[in-house]
């Protein structure tokens, strides 16, 4: 069984200002600014949607990442953080399983892209990280860690309880695209920009 995984997102202002913060709390760069795309892949009829799962290829880095994550059987339930049971391992070539799929009747139905710099708190236990990503719907941050970390953290970087959001940029894109009227299939910036009014 995978690591449960317990995040949360906002919204980010000011990249340079977060990155000073993170930097006065003793967080640790450990990817400078990173072009990320990932492929999430589904049976016809949408099954692992239908399940709250998601299958991700993901290119990120110079490296490929084949993900799995779900609700958890039992134990966590959602609260005011998202919690996944992730399962993660590193490819040597995400393309190659990307035919393997289409082989088994996989196919990809949502992309989304962004720009990634990765920080972590060296004295998390376990790990705590934050990520920015510089997405076409703006910057977001995740803080990822222990719910007590997470708390923590978000108190001294001034991050309110009402400003933390739980959703996938998924669904994030959704809502867009609902308050908007924009008819862009992915969360890809060439996709976004073009089918933007």
């Amino acid at each position: 069984m995978g690591a449960i995984e317990t995040e949360i997102k906002f919204r980010v202002a000011d990249s340079a200002q977060l990155e000073a913060r993170l930097a006065s709390l003793g967080f640790q760069r450990l990817t400078s600014r990173s072009f990320e795309s990932n492929t999430l892949y589904d049976t016809p009829d949408r099954s692992l949607r239908a399940k709250r799962e998601i299958l991700r290829i993901r290119s990120y880095a110079g490296r490929w990442l084949l993900t799995h994550k779900r609700i958890p059987d039992t134990g966590i339930g959602e609260d005011r953080h998202k919690h996944r049971v992730e399962t993660e391992t590193e490819l040597s070539d995400g393309l190659a399983l990307a035919e393997v799929f289409h082989s088994i009747g996989l196919e990809p139905v949502f992309r989304y892209e962004k720009w990634r710099t990765e920080w972590a708190d060296p004295l998390a236990q376990p790990g705590g990280h934050c990520v920015i990503d510089e997405t076409p719907l703006g910057v977001f941050a995740e803080l990822e860690g222990t719910p007590d970390w997470i708390d923590r953290i978000a108190t001294h970087l001034g991050i309110a309880p009402e400003d933390q959001l739980t959703l996938s940029y998924g669904r994030l894109f959704d809502l867009w695209r609902e308050q908007t009227g924009s008819t862009a299939q992915h969360l890809t910036f060439a996709d976004v920009n073009a089918n933007t009014r």
